[in-house]
């Protein structure tokens, strides 16, 4: 019983420990321009017209392929540049969850 209760909460432990890692690398790499809650109110958000995550019709429309090729390689005709050289394959992964996890309820 003890092994069992050691392993759950390892397994929380780390579960936590990585959603605050994608919170960090979210505040570090699209906060500015994505704000806080993917709505894109921010100064360059509104400049370069990015859209708002938090919409079911914006989720609807962006798989998670399209989401973390846009992360990878960036967005042509913007000024997203892509992270695919900054970003291991897990982190980019991760923020796609986190996107996704911005859906208005």
């Amino acid at each position: 019983m003890k092994t069992r209760f050691a392993l759950v909460l390892a397994l929380s432990v780390a579960a936590s420990a990585q959603a605050d890692d994608v919170a960090d690398v979210w505040k570090a790499k699209c906060k500015s321009c994505h704000g806080d809650d993917g709505k894109a109110k921010t100064k360059v958000g509104e400049r370069e017209k990015i859209g708002d995550m938090s919409l079911p019709e914006w989720q609807k429309n962006h798989s998670d392929e399209k989401i973390r090729q846009a992360i990878t390689e960036g967005v042509s005709g913007s000024k997203m540049k892509g992270y695919k050289d900054k970003l291991s394959t897990e982190e980019i992964d991760a923020l796609v969850k986190y996107v996704r996890g911005l859906q208005a309820k």
